[in-house]
Order: structure tokens, then C-alpha cells, then sequence
């Protein structure tokens, strides 16, 4: 089955390295809500195995299709993202990493004696 989908079943693997996989991948089939995320910031394609998500961001950006767990479901949102039938990825405004920066910034102007 691996080699007629073009899939490799791996072993488990640590954080760094599966960020490098995501990063090169051509889409993310998952039931993970941090994984969706990822997937959003890297500007992966996401198919999510679940009727609902955490993170609705995801799908707002053009990253995430939820599609549940019925197989014909799966199989054309593969195929959608397989055929590059979809706008591209946003990156939602504030997922720029810099979340740290502005809450100095916020507690600094809060609490700076003036």
C-alpha cells in the first residue's frame, strides 16, 4: 500500500525533526489541533480527520479542510489539495511569532512610570 500511494510509514519521530517534515511536505492528513496550526504557519496544506477543530483560524486561512472520518470525504479533499484546486495559505495576522515581542511591549507601556 506505501508504494502505490507514494506514503512511508515512519517510526516516531522528535519536534525538530517533524517540523523539517512538515515543512517539505505536500499536505498534512492529521487529527492533531497543534498540527493544524503548524501546518498553517508553514503554509502546508492540512486535511483534518475530525468533525470539528480548536482552531477555526486554520480553516479561515485557506490551510485546513475539516472533513471527518468518511472515507469518500478524505479521499476528495486529497484530491483537491493533490490538484492544487485550492486559493493560496494566509497566514493568520497575528501568527507571526512575534507574540512574545508585543506583550513586552504591552506590560513595559503599562507599567512604565511616567
Amino acid at each position: 500500500m506505501e508504494q502505490s500511494l507514494g506514503l512511508k510509514l515512519i517510526d516516531p519521530v522528535g519536534y525538530l525533526d517533524m517540523l523539517t517534515l512538515n515543512r517539505h511536505a505536500r499536505m498534512i492528513i492529521t487529527d492533531s489541533g497543534g498540527l493544524q496550526a503548524e501546518a498553517t504557519v508553514l503554509r502546508v496544506p492540512c486535511i483534518t480527520l475530525r468533525h470539528n477543530t480548536e482552531r477555526p483560524a486554520t480553516v479561515d486561512a485557506g490551510a485546513n479542510q475539516v472533513v471527518g472520518n468518511h472515507p469518500d470525504a478524505i479521499r476528495s479533499a486529497i484530491w483537491s489539495v493533490w490538484n492544487a484546486n485550492r486559493p493560496p495559505i494566509r497566514v493568520p495576522e497575528l501568527w507571526d511569532g512575534m507574540a512574545s515581542a508585543r506583550i513586552v511591549q504591552t506590560l513595559t507601556r503599562l507599567y512604565s512610570r511616567d
